[in-house]
């Protein structure tokens, strides 16, 4: 037995160096920069318009597993991958009748990653990454008396996300309604660290979501009840976090959030509930409307799933100084 552990503690000795050395271990916030294609150029010109994206490398022993969070959707891990030194290949989608293989090809140095999106040869996309910030930071000792966030009387304070999506948003008996499927919605105002209080109505079949800073969805479904598991159902912070608690369903009727972010740390209060108790939120949801996750960043409400949604009595406390 003694010899067999000293064999052991050998090989991992020699394994876990190897692995300390990976240059792309961590997280990354990235940019992606669509590349124009002069043959077939875009009927849009928004799609050549810089997104956002995250990809973590996480070493373990006998290897590593990367996972990326996608322009939309959630995040998934990608398995077919090649690291040499300073460079990573993601395969991240097969051949098919469409065309050739989709890849990424990325190099490190340092804090900083560059690279390419490619579909067999042709570069489709310049990447742009720094390592992601740990955003550690202590809960303040005090906080503000909270402050609404909507008026209850018009959109002061709010604006549509985007010119090209029809806006449905309007005030209505003192609620914030999406009458049908449309533009996203958000506040005019960015915020740190904060105490979100959020009233919710979902309709049966509804799906919507809360932006936290603009980058971490807080899922609001009601859905069919097989549509999705915890990491994409009610009150989850969309693909990474699981609400800790089942709650019952309650489409059509108000129900509430009580949001506290510090860092990356969340803690979700539902119906007076808590369901998520300070867990780290690894990045960026899909969605995001950046990848500046050191940075302030504004609420944005969904508008582009499905109508019906209302939303009332939106306050917030902040750090007092």
């Amino acid at each position: 037995m003694k010899r067999l552990s000293l064999l052991a503690t050998l090989a991992a000795a020699l394994v876990w160096p190897a692995l300390a050395k990976n240059p792309f271990a961590g997280r990354w916030d990235i940019v992606i920069t669509p590349q124009a294609d002069a043959q077939n150029p875009p009927k849009n010109p928004q799609a050549l318009t810089p997104y956002p994206d995250w990809m973590e490398l996480v070493e373990k022993e006998g290897g590593a597993t990367v996972r990326i969070q996608p322009r939309s959707g959630g995040a998934r891990e990608i398995k077919d991958f090649k690291l040499e030194a300073a460079h990573l290949s993601l395969n991240m989608a097969a051949p098919n009748a469409k065309g050739p293989a989709s890849t990424w090809e990325l190099d490190v140095n340092g804090d900083k990653l560059t690279g390419s999106q490619k579909r067999g040869e042709t570069v489709l996309a310049q990447l742009a990454g720094v390592r992601a910030p740990k955003l550690d930071r202590k809960p303040p000792k005090a906080w503000t008396d909270p402050e609404p966030l909507f008026n209850g009387k018009d959109l002061t304070g709010w604006e549509p996300l985007s010119a090209s999506a029809p806006n449905h948003w309007v005030v209505k008996d003192g609620e914030l309604v999406n009458e049908e499927h449309g533009a996203n919605i958000k506040t005019t105002r960015k915020f740190e660290d904060f105490k979100l209080h959020i009233e919710y109505n979902c309709p049966d079949e509804g799906n919507s979501g809360v932006y936290l800073r603009g980058r971490y969805e807080v899922q609001v479904e009601y859905e069919k009840v097989d549509a999705n598991d915890k990491f994409h159902s009610m009150g989850s912070i969309y693909s990474f976090i699981a609400p800790a608690v089942d709650l019952p369903r309650k489409p059509g009727t108000w129900e509430s959030y009580d949001i506290t972010l510090v860092g990356r740390h969340v803690t979700i209060v539902r119906d007076g509930v808590k369901t998520v108790d300070s867990q780290e939120i690894p990045g960026i949801t899909g969605g995001a409307l950046d990848s500046n996750e050191g940075e302030p960043g504004p609420f944005y409400i969904q508008g582009d799933h499905t109508g019906g949604m209302k939303y009332r009595n939106i306050t917030i406390s902040v750090p007092k100084k």
